[in-house]
């Protein structure tokens, strides 16, 4: 098959269920695990958004023009606690409608240790798998994307709010009990929580109390040292498979993290090891 990247299809089961999207294709990938799986680069990206073909992709998988002009490119897509579309300067009104004006859940995980992230409230639990979390648990449920944004940085100054990805693809974290994490860490924000809630109104911040939600990866064997692939520098990425995490395949040869080639346009074959 033959076609552009896109990032990978999850589903939470047992054991998270990943599909390959290349072009049109699908490719189940958990069957694979423990056979040789090969991706090679033609040479050619072409813009998620408008199909034009680029020399370089910006920001996962698009070209120039479209980065400095779709609202899902713009810096507070990274940094929801600089989102100006209060402002009147969103660049694109309709797209922060739909994305950034509408619920977003707070939640801690656990993918190389404890994190606190943020995620619309469509995209549980994909953010998660997204991330290689093994656990996670939301904890807050906020009105709108800025205020999600607000809190994460209110809570990142007690625990990380990034995933160390290298760690992340050696092994499954110690388990922790994420329930109790909360029961610490909201006391310690609690001022900062009843002013949002005096700027945003009384009923834009709600405090949950769910279960702690487990996820398992189809990995046979985690890498003892991290070695990356990269379509810029190696035009074929192949190997046996010997998992998949987050957005990352993981060969006997090295890692990839398939999100970040977005709009790659690749050909993909297997066989058996």
């Amino acid at each position: 098959m033959q076609g552009t990247l896109s990032k990978m299809r999850s589903s939470l089961g047992d054991v998270v269920s990943y599909q390959l999207l290349v072009g049109d294709h699908t490719l189940d990938l958990n069957p694979l695990i423990g056979h040789h799986l090969q991706l090679t680069f033609s040479g050619n990206i072409f813009c998620d958004a408008c199909g034009r073909k680029t020399k370089k992709s910006y920001s996962q998988g698009h070209c120039f023009p479209c980065m400095k002009k779709l609202a899902r490119c713009d810096m507070c897509v990274m940094k929801p606690e600089t989102c100006h579309y209060a402002q009147g300067t969103c660049r694109e009104p309709e797209w922060g409608d739909s994305h950034c004006m509408v619920p977003h859940y707070v939640y801690l995980s656990n993918t190389s240790g404890l994190k606190v992230g943020i995620t619309r409230h469509s995209q549980i639990p994909t953010r998660w798998i997204d991330q290689g979390a093994t656990q996670a648990l939301p904890i807050l449920k906020v009105k709108n994307r800025h205020l999600s944004g607000l809190v994460e940085v209110a809570l990142a100054e007690f625990i990380a709010d990034k995933t160390n990805w290298r760690a992340m693809l050696k092994g499954d974290a110690e388990s922790i009990d994420l329930t109790a994490e909360a029961d610490k860490l909201l006391p310690a924000i609690e001022e900062k929580l009843q002013d949002l809630l005096l700027h945003f109104g009384a009923d834009s911040i709600e405090r949950l109390n769910q279960d702690i939600v487990e996820i398992a990866y189809p990995v046979s064997l985690y890498p003892k040292k991290i070695q990356s692939h990269n379509f810029d520098k190696e035009p074929v990425v192949e190997g046996i498979l010997l998992g998949i995490k987050g957005q990352y395949l993981i060969f006997d040869t090295g890692v990839i993290n398939v999100r970040k080639f977005t709009s790659y346009e690749v050909s993909v074959q297997t066989r058996s090891a």
